[in-house]
């Protein structure tokens, strides 16, 4: 944020606030009570005097961006007048000097909590050294006192998302990677599934250039016969809804998948963009009334399938039983012309409006009867959370993290309870994470678990519609071998924390043994010298070495190999070594250069100035956008913008996060590793695919190949200088006939 000049302070600017208000009274439902409407008047005065001189990072006056999330949170989400008011003043307390005491004055007391709320999110974020766990618990903290305060602050996630070019490169690769793991989870959670989409898309279009733009080059390229593909599919839907459903009145959009979820097919599958079949989605929505609602859907669903033929292992039914965060829908995927697929949703305009506007439209719907369907469904949610923020004061931020992450899973599976109860749990959950998520005493005493009426393994996989019961008993307690069982961090937490508590209790143990020892042969506490006595044997800690003793893993006579002297033990014979190894002292350590070329920039020095290495997670080349990861024991690892882990620690760890870029790196080789699949259409596979790499003047590192019915898999790793030449070997390669894909190994 920067100031403007003084002549900023003009006409024009009175024009900008002016139009903006105009804007957001259009936005609002009508009638608009004169009250609100001076509200959000005074609201806008007061916002545009405050950040008058202020201007953002890509030079527009600073008051267009909590116009902009005002118009957010009535056009996109669908909240009211005193949502307006507080997107409006949401920056004041925190970038300027307007105090909360002023906005309580002026507004009431509930303005200014959510104001209070929206400063305390915002302060938490500016923070470098704020893990992602402090800072998702700031969010739900917020959430459980006014749901507004986090759907207002998707709005201002939204709108900086969408400006973030103002921002450096490494502010946008730590914004999005935060938003990643925080706010699209929530915006899925929430159901604002368009807000959710738009930010994945943002993500992918800073984290991974080069393949956004590829698809959306391919999207630009297929659009006019795309577009036509789609009329020509949905015109005998119409005229079969019109002959058979008279006076139905309904509407049908046709659009293209997100290049987010292209993406993420073509990655999952392993397949070229060429090779996605569904880029088609046909939304059918339908005006009836709420009680005619289902029934209308599925006579919908049978005038479809009995034009086109389905695909009945791709049918989800979102109407019977909605999704945890309210989402219904009738999904279906069927053949259409050309033989492609096409997935079809079908839903009534209420529904519509819930799966766009997510938790503001289902407070709207609340008072329906929704015949159990979806009932109180946020209401548990909250409970749910406050029970995890009840419980963060003892648990570690991982821990509070892992659980809010079990809450916020991007597909789900429903099971019922012995009486009925529906509960959510995320995909591949096992029949012991649902009894942990009943309650974790029950897990810990869990002696078996019956599904829909017959025992089964804990490690039984969980299907919509399972009914569980778990039988207990006091005397059965958890064993590291359950950690294999259970998918959800919620049940490995609460497994991992018991068996801790049972290890310090075996630890006591081993000290009681311990200091027998001592006392009998230096007659001297075994706690002075707990941890010494845990290096000399080797170990890594006091804990495991106590743990040791208890189980008679130590050979305790071997302490007569020590002597006593000054209140010290020492060997009587031979130097004390530290697992057996002798370090340097840090300050002996030589700082020089490093024995790999520096071939990397790290924070604008030379590589040799740190001991870094790189990360065999992405296996960085010359050419991928990099940065630097300062580790806990394992110095600078160097990852690619693009590596799966990434996101994770810049929103995790952002104060270890330093910039890095190639430096010279022309005589530099890097092994890089390939996938490839395709038809083994006779001997020599291993020899053709050998000499067309041979042709290009790289090397072969080394190659792997399996198969049979006439298709193979195989990975080779290539001696390369840059991505450049690594994506020059897959392209051609992929023009071989009988190659099906070729893609980088992560």
């Amino acid at each position: 944020m920067s100031e403007l000049p003084p002549s900023s302070s003009s006409d024009e600017y009175a024009r900008i606030v002016k139009q903006g208000y105009r804007r957001l009274l259009r936005g609002l439902p009508k009638p608009l009570s004169e009250e609100d409407r001076k509200a959000i008047r005074n609201a806008l005065n007061l916002a545009a005097e405050a950040h008058r001189n202020q201007t953002r990072k890509t030079g527009e006056p600073y008051i267009l961006h909590p116009i902009a999330v005002a118009q957010i949170c009535v056009e996109e989400i669908g909240l009211g007048p005193t949502a307006v008011v507080c997107a409006l003043l949401h920056d004041v307390v925190e970038d300027t000097s307007v105090t909360l005491e002023v906005i309580r004055e002026r507004f009431g007391e509930r303005v200014a909590l959510i104001v209070d709320g929206l400063t305390k999110l915002d302060k938490s974020m500016l923070s470098p050294s704020f893990r992602q766990a402090e800072n998702l618990a700031r969010v739900m903290r917020a959430m459980l006192v006014d749901v507004r305060v986090v759907l207002i602050k998707m709005a201002d996630r939204l709108h900086n998302m969408r400006t973030i070019k103002g921002m450096s490169h490494e502010a946008q690769i730590r914004i999005a990677a935060e938003t990643d793991a925080i706010y699209t989870p929530l915006a899925h959670r929430l159901g604002l599934y368009n807000i959710k989409t738009e930010f994945q898309d943002i993500f992918l279009k800073i984290v991974r250039p080069d393949e956004y733009r590829e698809i959306a080059d391919k999207l630009a390229q297929t659009k006019r016969a795309r577009e036509q593909y789609i009329r020509d599919f949905i015109r005998p839907i119409e005229e079969d809804l019109r002959k058979n459903m008279k006076g139905l009145k309904f509407r049908i959009l046709g659009r293209p998948k997100s290049i987010y979820s292209i993406w993420n097919k073509m990655r999952k599958k392993e397949v070229a963009f060429e090779d996605i079949y569904d880029l088609f989605a046909i939304r059918i929505i339908l005006d009836v009334p709420f009680e005619e609602e289902r029934l209308a859907c599925w006579q919908v669903y049978a005038i479809v399938t009995n034009i086109y033929q389905n695909v009945p292992a791709r049918q989800k039914d979102w109407i019977t039983t909605p999704k945890a965060n309210g989402y219904e829908s009738l999904h279906t995927t069927v053949i259409g012309p050309g033989g492609k697929y096409v997935e079809v949703q079908i839903r009534t305009e209420r529904m519509n409006e819930i799966a766009e506007r997510g938790y503001a439209a289902h407070w709207k719907y609340k008072g329906l009867k929704l015949l159990h369907r979806n009932e109180n469904i946020f209401e548990k949610w909250f409970s749910k959370i406050r029970e995890v923020l009840e419980n963060s004061e003892a648990a570690n931020a991982n821990q509070i993290m892992t659980d809010f992450e079990d809450m916020m899973p991007e597909e789900e599976v429903y099971v019922l309870t012995p009486k009925g109860e529906i509960r959510f749990l995320k995909e591949g959950a096992t029949a012991l994470d649902f009894a942990f998520d009943i309650h974790s005493d029950i897990g810990c005493s869990c002696r078996a678990i019956r599904v829909n009426g017959s025992i089964v393994p804990f490690s039984y996989v969980l299907k919509n519609g399972d009914q569980v019961s778990i039988e207990t008993d006091k005397n059965c307690r958890p064993s590291p071998d359950w950690l294999r069982f259970v998918k959800t961090s919620k049940a490995k937490n609460r497994i991992r924390a018991f068996l801790k508590k049972e290890r310090f209790k075996t630890a006591a143990e081993g000290l009681e043994i311990l200091d027998r020892k001592m006392r009998r042969l230096f007659n001297c506490p075994a706690e002075e010298h707990a941890d010494m006595l845990a290096k000399w044997y080797g170990f890594d800690d006091r804990l495991e070495f106590l743990v040791a003793v208890a189980l008679e893993q130590v050979d305790l006579s071997r302490l007569k190999e020590l002597h006593l002297e000054n209140g010290l033990l020492t060997p009587t014979e031979q130097p004390f070594k530290t697992n057996g190894t002798l370090y340097p002292a840090a300050d002996d350590r030589e700082i020089g250069p490093a024995t790999h070329p520096s071939n990397i920039i790290i924070n604008d020095e030379p590589g040799n100035y740190y001991a870094y290495t790189l990360a065999t997670c992405c296996n960085p080349l010359p050419g991928d956008n990099i940065f630097a990861y300062i580790t806990a024991k394992e110095g600078i690892k160097i990852h690619r913008i693009a590596c799966s882990n990434a996101p994770y620690l810049m929103a995790n760890y952002a104060y270890r996060i330093l910039p890095a870029h190639w430096g010279n790196t022309a005589k530099s080789r890097f092994v890089a590793t390939i996938s490839v699949t395709g038809i083994d259409d006779g001997p020599g596979i291993i020899q053709r695919i050998s000499d067309h790499i041979s042709s290009m003047d790289i090397n072969i590192r080394s190659f792997s190949i399996s198969g049979e019915d006439g298709y193979f898999e195989g990975r080779i790793a290539l001696v390369v200088a840059n991505t450049h030449q690594l994506h020059q070997v897959i392209k051609d390669l992929k023009k071989l006939k009988f190659i099906a894909s070729v893609g980088r190994v992560e």
